[in-house]
C-alpha cells in the first residue's frame, strides 16, 4: 500500500491528512493558520501537522510517497513557488523549497480549489469520470476544471476562476475589481446580499423574525427557511439566486460540456431544494441537445476532505 500526505492549506486552518492509494484518509491533524505570519512560520506548522497525522496513522515519513498542498492564489507548479496569495498575503513565495526542506520529501503544490475539484474527481461525485467541473459556493465562487484526468490550470497557473465570469453586465461590483461577476450574485456573500435587499423592501417578511430583525444574523439559509414558510419576498429571493445560478452554470457548460459539474458549499445542504429547479433552469440554456449527452449537475460529496484527499494525489496526476 502506497501512502501519501495532503495539505488544506487555508486562511483559517491548516489540515494536513495520510491518504492511501485508495483515497482512504487514515489519519488528520490541524492547526490555525493565524494570520499574518511570514511564510516560513506558516511552513513549519505545516511541517509539524504533517508530522504529526503521520504519527496519528501509525506511520512513518520513509512510508510516505510525497506531499501535496492545496494553497489559495496563483501557485506555479513548476517552480514550486506560490507566486501570489491575497489571504496569506504570499508574494512569490518558494514554498515547495521550504517544505521539501523540512520534511525530505518530494512537494508538490496546486491551486487550492483545483485540489479539491481533483479530489472530487478522484473520489468523490467525479469518480469514473473522464472529465468534470467543480464549483464551490462558499464566501467566494472557487472552480476547478478536470479534463482528461488533467487539473486545467491555464498557462500562468491563474486559470480556471469561473466565479469571475461576469452573467449581469454593470452588475454588483465584485472583489476582482470587475461587475456583475457570477460570484457576486450566486456565492453565499452574494445571497445573503439579494436577502438583505429584499428585507428592506419588504419589512413584513418572515426573513425579518428569521434573524431576529437583526441584518447581521442573516445567513444563506434566510432566504431558503422563509420560503419553505411560504414567504414571498424569500420565494423570490431564491428564484432569483437559482436563476443567476443556472446562467452561470450553463455557461460552463457551454464552454466545457463536462460529464459532471460539481457543486459544493454550504448552501448545497438545500438538496433537491437547490439542485432540482437549477437543472430545470439550466437545461434550455445548454447547447447540448442529446438526452445522453448532458453534463449531469451533482452535489459534492467529500466536504472539506476533497482538498486534502487532491492535495495527497497531485504528485500521481496525469501528465
Amino acid at each position: 500500500m502506497k501512502y501519501y500526505i495532503g495539505i488544506d492549506l487555508g486562511g483559517t486552518n491548516i489540515v494536513a491528512g495520510v491518504v492511501d492509494e485508495n483515497f482512504n484518509i487514515l489519519a488528520k491533524e490541524s492547526t490555525k493558520t493565524k494570520l499574518p505570519r511570514p511564510a516560513e512560520e506558516i511552513a513549519a506548522d505545516m511541517i509539524m501537522v504533517s508530522k504529526k497525522a503521520v504519527e496519528t496513522a501509525g506511520l512513518t515519513m520513509d512510508q510516505i510517497e510525497n506531499v501535496g498542498v492545496g494553497c489559495p492564489g496563483t501557485c506555479n507548479k513548476e517552480t514550486g513557488i506560490i507566486e501570489y496569495s491575497n489571504n496569506l498575503r504570499f508574494n512569490n513565495v518558494p514554498l515547495v523549497e521550504l517544505m521539501e526542506k523540512g520534511l525530505g520529501k518530494k512537494v508538490f503544490i496546486e491551486n487550492d480549489a483545483n485540489a479539491a475539484a481533483y479530489g472530487e474527481y478522484l473520489a468523490g461525485a467525479g469518480k469514473g469520470c473522464n472529465s468534470m467541473v467543480a464549483i464551490t459556493l462558499g464566501t467566494g465562487v472557487g472552480s476547478g476544471i478536470i479534463l482528461d484526468g488533467k487539473i486545467l490550470t491555464g498557462f500562468a497557473y491563474a486559470g480556471a476562476e469561473l466565479g469571475h465570469g461576469v452573467i449581469v453586465a454593470n452588475g454588483r461590483p465584485c472583489t476582482c475589481g470587475r461587475n456583475g461577476c457570477l460570484e457576486a450574485y450566486a456565492s453565499a456573500t452574494g445571497l445573503i446580499v439579494s436577502t438583505k435587499e429584499a428585507m428592506e423592501e419588504n419589512k413584513d417578511s418572515v426573513m425579518w423574525e428569521l434573524c431576529g430583525n437583526d441584518l447581521s444574523k442573516v445567513s444563506g439559509r434566510t432566504a431558503f427557511d422563509a420560503m419553505r414558510k411560504g414567504d414571498k419576498a424569500g420565494a423570490q429571493v431564491v428564484d432569483e439566486y437559482i436563476e443567476y445560478l443556472a446562467i452561470g452554470v450553463a455557461n460552463i457548460i457551454n464552454a466545457f460540456q463536462p460529464e459532471k459539474l460539481c457543486i459544493g458549499g454550504g448552501i448545497c445542504k438545500e438538496g433537491d431544494t437547490l439542485i432540482k429547479p437549477l437543472i430545470e433552469k439550466v437545461t434550455p440554456q445548454t447547447y447540448a441537445r442529446r438526452e445522453d449527452a448532458r453534463t449531469k449537475i451533482v452535489v459534492a460529496e467529500l466536504g472539506n476532505d476533497a482538498g486534502v484527499i487532491g492535495a495527497a494525489m497531485l504528485g500521481t496526476e496525469k501528465k
